[in-house]
């Protein structure tokens, strides 16, 4: 790409974290969409194809990530999707910091250097800005809700990009999800995959389907956001100049408690369920490995790791959330973005995708 920067109605857009759970699916939509061109940048290299194409990036590494995006002279958009875990439960996610700021830091650095056309960076945070990994929060959240006692990567991660961008010709959008429901292999940070091995293993094993949360988390109210829908937002938050400058919460529109949910979820798979009982999945899934491997064999299915597939902390964070989890979406449907998705019947829709695609049995 040249670095004379991009025609008015030439979008090229830089998805950075191109293969998780989030990033895989702006790609997608973006490809979808006429006039748009696609650089994915991942740590793992993806396949390229026609109007798509990736870098393998280390973006805790400054040299190199000026290097490797020194070409991205053309670019207009960046959806900044990249995620780095800490160790330990994944309620504490939020507190690392450093590696989480540095790699936004590090990419939209470099891209702003070489990029006189650049017009909007959507950055991707999340829920843990009103606290939800906490506690009890206020709800329904809005995005002008005050922000609970650091660390929070994100806090850093939207001050920088703020101060950042202040003089420059572009702009920036904030998106705050909850809980994505999509497949990636490889980043299995969705609940998707969770739900679908957990039930296919207790269904292997001759068990019910039991919810394997806390009580409360049992009939608390919950969120989610379904990965398309969410590519859909980040699309219109790229293009709409109303969000300029502006955050936004991006969720399904509706609210559910698992204990009405359960009984549909149960019927994916065919077998009974049964009142809760609290585990630890990360525990109790510790010494599946050898079962699941033997089932991708047994059933012929695609024959991804049992660690690739699924992560069980993660399982377990959703699963003890003991009180209500709302988020407000009224400020996106003002500024223009109305899709809503209806979260039970897109969770038997994606979990039998799941059994058609051979991801489980």
């Amino acid at each position: 790409m040249s670095a004379t920067g991009a025609s008015p109605d030439r979008k090229v857009a830089v998805v950075i974290g191109a293969l998780g759970v989030i990033g895989r699916y702006i790609v997608e939509r973006l490809a979808a969409e006429s006039g748009w061109e696609v650089v994915g940048l991942s740590r793992r290299r993806g396949e390229d194809r026609p109007g798509v194409r990736y870098l393998s990036v280390d973006l805790l590494d400054a040299q190199a990530t000026d290097a490797a995006l020194a070409g991205l002279g053309d670019a207009t958009h960046v959806f900044y999707a990249a995620f780095q875990a800490a160790s330990g439960p994944a309620a504490g996610y939020a507190a690392n910091v450093a590696a989480n700021r540095d790699m936004l830091v590090n990419s939209v650095s470099a891209i702003d250097r070489v990029a006189p056309g650049l017009r909007r960076v959507v950055l991707v945070t999340g829920t843990k800005y009103y606290g939800t990994h906490l506690g009890p929060f206020r709800t329904p959240a809005r995005e002008s809700d005050p922000r609970h006692l650091p660390p929070n990567y994100y806090f850093d991660q939207i001050d920088w990009l703020t101060a950042f961008q202040r003089g420059r010709a572009w702009d920036w959008t904030e998106l705050r999800p909850q809980t994505l429901c999509g497949f990636a292999p490889g980043t299995p940070m969705s609940i998707v995959p969770v739900i679908a091995v957990y039930a296919a293993i207790c269904k292997e094993l001759g068990l019910p389907l039991r919810f394997p949360g806390k009580p409360g988390a049992w009939r608390s109210i919950y969120q989610v956001t379904e990965s398309a829908h969410f590519a859909g937002a980040a699309l219109w938050a790229a293009t709409e100049p109303r969000c300029a400058n502006e955050a936004y919460n991006i969720t399904n529109g509706d609210y559910f408690r698992w204990c009405n949910l359960w009984p549909s979820i149960a019927g994916v798979f065919g077998m009974p369920w049964a009142e809760p009982q609290t585990i630890s999945l990360t525990a109790q899934m510790a010494d599946k490995a050898s079962l699941w491997d033997a089932m991708v064999r047994r059933y012929g299915l695609q024959p991804y790791r049992f660690d690739q597939v699924v992560a069980w902390p993660f399982g377990d964070y959703v699963f003890a959330t003991e009180w209500d989890v709302m988020s407000n979406v009224t400020k996106s449907r003002q500024h223009g973005f109305h899709d809503v998705v209806d979260s039970e019947e897109m969770f038997v829709r994606l979990l039998n995708q799941f059994r058609q695609q051979r991801i489980v049995p």
